[in-house]
């Protein structure tokens, strides 16, 4: 007879977690002056330029923009899977429950990221193991973290699988990943990361390669998910579309930089920076029918060696001449929003 779940626990090692004191009053993460940055051939590539954010409990920040701007290489930071080298983080903070991710030693991180933080890659064709079936991968987080037998973590996939929505789950456990269509391996991505309970999911373009009923199916999924659970959720998409109906807040990036944040009623309503406002501009609408779509003209800089002042400028229909040799702040708007732009009065006038 196997043991039980309680029996096999008890003979797993004692989590290094135990002995860290996190603050339930504390919020859930915060991201404070964030600084990344890659070594490479041709010079240092500064990929994360002092970004800040906060997420509680029950909330979702949207993290936008243009590939290229930074958005994965914060959420990996945070989960503290870059490739070093290449990549170093040079400063700032990230605090878990009032605890900074950055001093722990890898292997109380590794259980961070086990139980606490789960990440949602954009590829989960290439995310899952090829020879493994399903059933076996979700299982093996049940039997590593929480000593289950082999039954017990059948047992807990086939709930899983349920759980985001795949029919027939408790045949489809033993199919491989190849077997499932990209929006049901989606869902297993989903479903793995929800494996161990944990607090927030990051979902790194859950929807790319997806046609667009799908997308609109792993979204809805996700909000569910993130409603009934209470989970803090990160969205890093560049299509602002996705996720005007599921986000609480959003901070858009540009160059490696935060440089607009507020909530997404008035991101949508009246945006307080140029770029916010070009990338909304360039969305497709229905009463646009037949005419030329509006693009960002130009290319986002080269991160190696960028322009001065305003990393944006080059492409800006509201530059000056001071926008090319000073770099703006994170100016304070009206109702708690934050924009880096010297014309930001102007920009939401527009």
């Amino acid at each position: 007879m196997s043991e039980t779940l309680t029996e096999n626990r008890k003979r797993q090692p004692r989590s290094p977690l135990s002995g860290v004191k996190f603050d339930d009053s504390a919020p859930l993460l915060e991201v404070e002056n964030l600084q990344v940055e890659f070594h490479t051939r041709d010079g240092i590539a500064k990929a994360v330029q002092g970004v800040s954010f906060t997420l509680n409990a029950g909330e979702t920040l949207g993290i936008l923009g243009e590939s290229g701007c930074g958005k994965s290489v914060t959420a990996q930071a945070i989960m503290g899977i870059l490739d070093t080298p290449p990549a170093k983080v040079t400063g700032g903070q990230v605090r878990y429950r009032g605890v900074d991710l950055l001093q722990m030693d890898e292997k109380t991180r590794r259980h961070v990221r086990a139980n606490k933080i789960a990440m949602i890659f954009q590829d989960a064709l290439s995310s899952l193991n090829p020879v493994f079936t399903v059933g076996w991968q979700l299982g093996e987080l049940y039997r590593q973290h929480a000593g289950a037998s082999r039954k017990e973590a059948r047992a807990k996939a086939v709930e899983l699988l349920e759980m985001v929505g795949i029919p027939a789950a408790r045949d489809r456990v033993n199919d491989f990943p190849h077997q499932f269509s990209g929006g049901m391996r989606q869902r297993v991505m989903i479903a793995m990361a929800l494996a161990l309970q944990p607090d927030i999911i990051i979902a790194d373009e859950p929807t790319t390669a997806l046609d667009v009923t799908v997308q609109a199916q792993v979204m809805a999924l996700l909000a569910d998910l993130q409603r009934e659970m209470q989970l803090g959720l990160i969205l890093i998409t560049h299509d602002m579309g996705v996720v005007a109906d599921v986000t609480d807040k959003i901070c858009v990036m540009y160059a490696g930089h935060a440089v607009e944040q507020a909530n997404v009623y008035e991101i949508y309503e009246r945006p307080g920076h140029p770029y916010t406002k070009a990338l909304l501009e360039s969305i497709p609408r229905v009463d646009q029918k037949g005419e030329e779509l509006t693009a960002i003209k130009g290319l986002p800089p080269a991160l190696v060696n960028p322009p001065p002042g305003c990393s944006f400028h080059p492409r800006c229909a509201f530059a000056r001449d001071r926008c090319k040799t000073d770099e703006p702040p994170l100016y304070q708007l009206p109702g708690n929003r934050e924009s880096a732009c010297h014309y930001w009065e102007e920009v939401l006038n527009s």
